[in-house]
């Protein structure tokens, strides 16, 4: 026989001859494997539902939510519920809600103050060391999100979604675990282009985010209690390309037989629209961006552009253009124009985005970065994306610079951010990014103080290099490092 208690979110059952609890049932969660997985890991599960431990007694292992004395001998339990601080969310360096709407959306580009942490260590030319560490998720190639997904507190998932694999991080045990889809014919994978993904403003228990795949949108759910995942199926098709949010509408590419098309619905997913893309290709597409009341996908044969209302407008890149989509992402110029460097015959150019007929500006070399925190070879850009960089140290000459997020604060002249360094480097930029292996690399935060972070001896693909936000702290992942590297920050705001 057991005892039926009820909380407000869940329904435990009590054994009355053992006197332990065990979950039956929680808002928002699929079916509850309590003794195949939730025993194993009570700790962390607790904190997920804001259930009571115990502190000094033995008479159970768990305790409803609520609980703050023992049924059994009295005794005071550790209640949970109510104690977790808030932490800011991270959805990837692309997919920051909270950066201003005169900031391109879908770059690297954070409002997190990490600047005021990071510049508090000793300044360059000092070398630093990571200060913490996590082992790297099994699957190492994947993207990370850090959310509560509706749960009391934030937990850490790592999707490979060339693989089909969902990743979650117990911080209590640090352990990774490998969540099982409920239904075994759900697949995650997307392929077809960049990965990206919308989080859910309010989320209900368990949900995570509207997801591509490579059979259509889902909505993507957990259940971190049994460690199982679900995909509801939004809009089935093939999709060309992640998703994106302009204003209120949501909108993503995708494959038909009168060639690609796109799905456009209202962010609450109704009132959905099926429209022509003429002759945009199939695959191949970077992460959208949302900017000026448009969204923008770039390809590497052009641009596509729409705006809530109108039909979607494909634009071929001008005879001769190549545009060089590693390099980064969009900048901007002091009018607010949108502007993509590439190479035109003999030389580097910008051109600007968004026109029929664009204005070309010629550069006299490669231009790494994105959204004004730019860099040709080891000196930053602060003027128009085409202007003379500007030279404070001539050592920084044999140096290039990789720009990895960007970190927007009102209260700065100049773009500060997360950079890699390749220190002796004089080849050109392409080969540095492609596969090249480069002896001596620096991961630097360049800002009011540059602050050199760690130092990484032979780094290939640098483009690989993943920052993401956790727990306060600055983490930097690459799938052939066997640990994540962080840096510790002040509690956020």
């Amino acid at each position: 026989m057991a005892y039926r208690w009820e909380t407000p979110a869940s329904v435990w059952l009590e054994d009355d001859k053992s006197g332990q609890f065990e979950l039956a049932a929680s808002e928002g969660l699929s079916r509850i494997d309590w003794q195949g997985q939730a025993r194993a890991r009570l700790p962390d599960v607790a904190h997920l539902l804001g259930a009571s431990l115990p502190s000094t007694c033995n008479c159970a292992r768990i305790y409803p939510e609520g609980f703050a004395f023992c049924p059994t001998c009295g005794r005071a339990l550790v209640k949970l519920a109510g104690q977790v601080k808030s932490q800011p969310d991270w959805w990837g360096p692309w997919s920051d809600q909270f950066v201003p709407r005169h900031v391109p959306h879908g770059l690297p580009v954070t409002s997190l103050a990490l600047g005021d942490a990071l510049e508090e260590r000793p300044a360059a030319p000092f070398v630093g060391r990571f200060d913490a560490s996590m082992p790297a998720p099994p699957n190492a190639q994947c993207v990370f999100a850090a959310g509560s997904y509706g749960f009391p507190t934030q937990r850490l998932l790592a999707l490979a979604y060339t693989r089909n694999v969902l990743q979650y991080w117990d911080p209590l045990a640090q352990l990774w675990h490998l969540m099982a889809p409920e239904d075994f014919s759900v697949d995650l994978t997307f392929s077809r282009s960049a990965y990206g993904w919308l989080p859910v403003a309010n989320p209900r228990r368990g949900e995570v985010a509207l997801i591509p795949t490579d059979k259509g949108l889902c909505r993507l759910w957990i259940n971190p209690v049994s460690e199982t995942c679900r995909a509801e199926p939004v809009f089935d098709a093939v999709l060309a390309s992640a998703p994106g949010a302009v204003r209120r509408h949501v909108a993503c590419l995708f494959v038909s037989a009168a060639g690609t098309r796109m799905w456009t619905a209202h962010s609450d997913l109704s009132q959905v629209e099926l429209l022509d893309c003429g002759a945009a290709p199939a695959s191949g597409w970077m992460r959208p961006i949302s900017y000026d009341g448009r969204l923008l996908w770039l390809h590497q044969m052009g641009q596509l552009l729409w705006q809530p209302g109108a039909p979607p407008q494909w634009l071929p890149w001008p005879r001769g253009f190549s545009p060089r989509l590693e390099f980064g992402g969009p900048t901007q110029s002091r009018d607010g124009r949108l502007w993509h460097i590439g190479h035109t015959g003999q030389e580097y150019s910008f051109i600007e985005l968004g026109k029929d007929n664009p204005q070309s500006e010629a550069i006299s070399g490669a231009r790494l970065g994105f959204a004004n925190f730019l860099f040709r070879r080891g000196h930053e850009v602060v003027n128009e994306p085409w202007e003379v960089e500007n030279v404070e140290d001539l050592h920084e000459d044999d140096s290039l610079v990789l720009p990895l997020l960007r970190g927007f604060n009102n209260n700065r002249s100049q773009p500060s951010g997360l950079v890699l360094r390749f220190h002796k480097y004089t080849g050109r930029a392409e080969e540095a990014l492609a596969g090249r292996t480069i002896p001596r690399t620096t991961v630097e935060w360049i800002g009011r103080r540059n602050v050199i972070l760690d130092e990484i001896p032979r780094l290939s693909r640098p483009l690989e290099c993943m920052p993401f936000v956790y727990q306060h702290c600055l983490w930097l992942h690459h799938p052939d490092w066997n640990q994540i590297r962080g840096w510790r920050l002040e509690e956020l705001p």
